[in-house]
């Protein structure tokens, strides 16, 4: 059993992230790769030389297993996101913005989430990302001009209104 230990620690974010891309749920995700994972412990002797192959599998089948029991879908992830709202203000600025954050590197969508999303102080997002304020400014400046060619003209509006 240390082997199949061994390989849930190595494969176990893998399948998590597959699972949340099934089931659009973070704790859906976590129940099914814990049925995933239990049936893989169960068959670990005739798993043989592919477990990867036989838990992406049985993953795949219990998520289809659910919603035929459920009749109920995962929402789309990655596509329409109900915290925006299809019907709200600004919905396809919103939209192209999170597009444009997403193509950022991690730090830089911290950084720019801290300085203007939270309304940090340079000083402050450095010591919430550990890093010196210097590299926070560096930062913001490449993942803003980063934005800039993303989105020019987002950017333009936004810095318009913040004129107004």
């Amino acid at each position: 059993m240390e082997d199949f230990e061994a390989w849930v620690h190595a494969r176990g974010g893998a399948l998590a992230r597959t699972a949340y891309l099934l089931t659009g749920d973070v704790h859906l995700a976590e129940d099914l790769v814990q049925d995933t994972l239990a049936r893989v412990a169960q068959h670990w002797r005739k798993v043989g030389e592919e477990p990867d192959a036989y838990a992406r599998r049985v993953l795949h089948n219990l998520a289809i297993d659910r919603w035929r029991r459920r009749s109920v879908r995962p929402r789309e992830v990655g596509g329409a996101h109900p915290e925006i709202g299809a019907t709200g203000p600004d919905v396809e600025r919103r939209l192209l913005l999170r597009d444009a954050l997403l193509r950022l590197t991690p730090k830089q969508r911290a950084v720019l989430s801290l300085r203007f999303y939270e309304d940090l102080t340079e000083v402050q997002t450095a010591a919430v990302l550990g890093c010196s304020p210097n590299t926070v400014k560096s930062q913001t400046r490449t993942a803003l001009e980063r934005l800039r060619v993303l989105a020019p003209d987002l950017l333009a509006e936004l810095t318009e209104e913040a004129r107004s």
